[in-house]
Parts: structure tokens; sequence; C-alpha cells
């Protein structure tokens, strides 16, 4: 069934619900870096409570992939509804940080990096739920 027969509240809703999984996924990545950051740095016990394990890459890579799905379709939905692009500049640009700060050290400009990246993400998707509206 073509998504354009759907009765458009089932497709507002589930837009909604993206958008606020995709909130939801950039506030979990957030709480990833504070808890990896004082684990690790603060307290030490990195390679007792499993540092590695919190360091993974493949964490960060799983982050920005799913955060690339759900915004590519909440935003990408949002844009084509509202045609506002303001949503679609903000998330590019958080995706953007969260993907380079896959390129840089683990440290302080990781973290700076991702945890802007992922505040951006989440506000664009926060813009792109008014926009609907």
């Amino acid at each position: 069934m073509p998504l354009n027969t759907l009765p458009s509240p089932t497709r507002t809703s589930l837009r909604r619900r993206l958008d606020h999984l995709g909130i939801g996924l950039a506030g979990l990545c957030a709480l990833h870096c504070l808890v990896t950051l004082v684990v690790v740095s603060t307290l030490g016990l990195g390679g007792i409570l499993g540092g590695h394990y919190l360091l993974d890459e493949n964490i960060h890579r799983i982050g920005l992939l799913l955060a690339l799905v759900v915004g590519g379709l909440a935003i990408g939905w949002g844009l084509l509804r509202h045609r506002r692009m303001l949503p679609f500049g903000i998330a590019v640009a958080g995706l953007a940080l969260m993907a380079v700060a896959l390129l840089v050290p683990h440290g302080t400009n990781e973290f700076l990096l991702t945890l802007v990246g992922v505040a951006l993400v989440s506000a664009a998707h926060l813009v792109n739920m008014r926009a609907a509206h």
C-alpha cells in the first residue's frame, strides 16, 4: 500500500513517533558520552568496568547509522510534508559533526563534536515536529 493512501493521522502519528525516537536516541548517545567520560577519565576505571566496551568504535558507528536512518525518515518525511529546509539543515549539520567525531581520537574533541552533533540532531527533530503543525 503506497504511503499516500494512508489516512493523514496515521502518517502524522508515525512521523511524530520517528521524531520522538530520534530525540530519544540522541539522549542515549549523550548519556553514553557522559558515562564514558566519568567512568574512563574521572574514575580511572576504564579497564575494570568495561572502558574498552564503552570506547568501542562500533557503538559510535551504530549510533550514527541509527541517527542517519531515523533522521532521514523523520526529517525527510517532514521536509516533503511542510517544505521547510530548517530542520533538514540542522540535522545535516548535527550528523556531519557526529561523523567527524568518528574520525578524531577519543578525547575532548570527540566528546564535544558528538555532544554538539546529537544536540543539533535532537533540535532538528523538535523543529521538524513544530514545522509539521
